[in-house]
């Protein structure tokens, strides 16, 4: 831990990338720190100024993987028999540890994957927030005592464990969604192989130091680093070989689909967070000046790379010109740059180069299908750079942003997910109108409508099919004690979040204790109960 805390969290003071600290990072399988056993490593880099390498980490192969499931099953019967209590409070633990390192943790994980101080800060935060209110819970692993249709019998119903979770989360949040999906996995009683997003894999390895630290036996959380078609490849191969029961992903809905495809077959829970055209709807009774931070936050925060980022911009056609002129205001004058050296930057570098190429794919879909283009020129230069760019642009990855109109039901970047600093904007005649485009996307995970009509606002959120609604707020996620989550194409109906997580971690156990010494079948030995019929007099009611 120390030697962590050491060498991968100084603030960058230096212009050199050079006098950076660049660790040698570790999977850690059954508490023990490993390389892979093919000897094969990758480098992290810093998409904000590429010539800062953070370190280097084990290129997982299918073995090293075999081996952190192995040590996951072979761990679970201790930990799932550790009172839930005693769980809850190594998982405070951990908040507390997070809390100490915040700072540190903070500038981590804006250096690897380019978010803002910021935005990075509010996800620590987030981590902290889950370890909290999750050690509570550790005495609040309710089950039931039902009464019995027989004498003599009692029936209860309890909490248990599902075994071996599989974990797999995308490197746009790295510290708040693997904290969502592994504090209720491990509260449960459930022991976990985390796979660390490619793209941040050295603060996946300091968060899971820290979960040692706090206490947590050997075993019971395994981390694995490597490619997603790699490592992550593994993990999910490994449903068919009966090694895995229970997988959680965020990422992509073609890969939602596919990991859903490999558990239904064999029968194994899943948890699927996956993409999102997130509608945002913008009425004439809004309070316009509100409604531009909401949209613009909505679609510029993290350079767009949410699932909860705003897809559509819906606008009634009475206020659609001026509010657009509002809108573009605040856009074409967006603070862009490193956050680690420039204060006040809205958003920062893409992710990666994977990110940044997949996105000016999905900018090309929006040309072909004519859409009007009024602000955006790809990846940002130093010959073309907006005005609110800070730094030089040659030293990391960073995008214009992007706003089109025009843009139609019938095109496909109105169905599709564009997942970078991109706002397609839509026209609707009237609210029935919004609320149909608000719905006619493939998605269903994040919508929000601006309006101070509260009939509005009731059949909207009553009429949207999202698994979340703002209603005068941006398209954002819940907080650490709602269900986060979507339905349609971003889900298959779990929940990330709160107390609703833990039906995703468990499953039901009814025990039927019978004390009468013999044998009594429900519906079967139970004694009817006769209905004597009586004749009424209403002569006195006359």
């Amino acid at each position: 831990m120390a030697h962590v805390l050491a060498t991968g969290f100084e603030k960058m003071e230096s212009k050199n990338p050079n006098d950076n600290p660049k660790i040698k990072g570790y999977n850690i399988i059954n508490g023990k720190l490993k390389l892979a056993s093919s000897g094969e490593s990758f480098e992290s880099i810093n998409p904000a100024w590429l010539d800062d390498c953070l370190g280097e980490f084990p290129l997982s192969t299918k073995a090293d993987v075999h081996e952190a499931l192995a040590a996951a099953r072979s761990s679970f019967p201790s930990w799932s028999s550790t009172p839930a209590p005693t769980r809850g409070q190594i998982i405070g633990n951990m908040g507390r540890l997070l809390m100490e390192h915040k700072d540190d943790l903070v500038r981590l994980q804006a250096r690897e994957i380019g978010k803002t101080l910021k935005e990075c800060g509010g996800e620590i935060q987030e981590a902290i927030d889950t370890c909290l209110f999750f050690q509570s819970e550790g005495r609040r692993l309710y089950g039931q005592t039902v009464n019995s249709e027989l004498p003599d019998k009692e029936l209860f119903t309890y909490r248990r464990p599902l075994g071996v979770c599989g974990i797999i989360n995308a490197c746009n949040f790295p510290s708040a969604v693997p904290f969502w999906k592994m504090i209720p996995a491990i509260m449960c009683g459930n022991t976990c192989v985390w796979k660390s997003p490619q793209d941040s894999p050295l603060l996946s390895f300091a968060l899971a130091r820290i979960m040692y630290e706090s206490g947590l036996p050997d075993g019971v959380i395994n981390l694995i680093h490597g490619k997603g078609s790699g490592a992550g490849q593994y993990l999910v191969d490994a449903v068919d070989l009966g090694m895995v029961d229970k997988i959680s992903f965020t990422g992509s809905t073609p890969v939602g689909k596919m990991i859903g495809e490999v558990c239904g077959r064999n029968l194994v829970s899943a948890s699927l967070e996956l993409g999102g055209k997130n509608p945002l709807v913008i009425m004439p009774s809004a309070n316009l000046d509100n409604a531009v931070e909401g949209a613009y936050w909505a679609g510029f925060g993290t350079a767009g790379q949410r699932c909860t980022s705003l897809g559509n911009l819906i606008i009634h056609e009475d206020i659609y010109d001026e509010f657009v002129d509002k809108f573009m205001n605040k856009v074409i004058s967006t603070p862009i740059g490193d956050s680690m050296r420039h204060d006040g930057m809205i958003y920062g570098s893409m992710l990666s180069e994977k990110y940044a190429i997949d996105f000016l794919k999905a900018l090309k879909m929006c040309e072909d299908d004519g859409a009007k283009k009024l602000i955006g020129s790809g990846r940002i230069t130093n010959d073309l750079r907006p005005e609110g760019f800070q730094g030089d642009a040659n030293e990391g990855i960073y995008m214009w942003p992007h706003v089109y109109v025009d843009v139609t039901e019938d095109m496909k970047c109105f169905h599709e997910e564009i997942f970078g600093p991109a706002v397609t904007i839509v026209k609707a005649s009237d609210f029935e109108h919004a609320l149909h485009l608000a719905n006619a996307s493939p998605y269903g995970l994040s919508s929000a409508i601006y309006t101070n009509d509260r009939l509005e606002a009731y059949r909207y959120k009553t009429g949207i099919k999202a698994g979340m609604t703002g209603i005068n707020n941006s398209t954002t996620g819940a907080e650490a004690h709602l269900p986060f989550g979507g339905v349609k194409g971003s889900g298959n109906g779990t929940r990330e979040s709160g107390i609703w997580v833990i039906e995703a971690y468990s499953y039901w156990h009814a025990v039927n204790d019978e004390l009468s010494g013999k044998l009594q079948l429900a519906q079967m030995d139970v004694d009817e109960v006769d209905i004597e019929e009586a004749e009424a007099d209403y002569s006195s009611l006359a």
